[in-house]
């Protein structure tokens, strides 16, 4: 299964709206980092909203997309973090430092077009 990314001018939009799986959040690696590439994306929303949970192993994958977005140069904001995700995060070490984080996906947006502009 494939999760959507939207392009929304220098920016992708993606909104995991399925359960994670490692499959699942291996193609969603993939497929962020070639979509900025093709599209020279300047900055990527991830909203977690629908995230209830995720193990150890979905925990990495999703820090090394953040950490690999920002080597492509690409600036990254996590929104909708729900309170499981962040303690599983916080309990495996992964804690995403210089990653901007928002309530949902709309303050996540202002937030990403603020920090590219100034």
């Amino acid at each position: 299964m494939r999760i959507p990314i939207l392009k929304l001018y220098d920016y992708l939009l993606i909104s995991i709206q399925v359960e994670l799986d490692d499959q699942t959040v291996l193609q969603f690696q993939e497929d962020v980092l070639n979509k900025i590439h093709q599209e020279g994306s300047r900055g990527v929303v991830i909203d977690l909203t629908s995230v209830e949970m995720v193990d150890s192993y979905i925990a990495k994958v999703l820090g090394d997309v953040v950490d690999m977005s920002k080597l492509m140069g690409a600036k990254v904001v996590l929104t909708g973090i729900q309170p499981s995700v962040a303690i599983t995060l916080i309990d495996m070490g992964i804690t995403l430092e210089d990653v901007a984080t928002a309530l949902d996906l709309e303050q996540g947006l202002e937030k990403l077009q603020r920090e590219l502009e100034g």
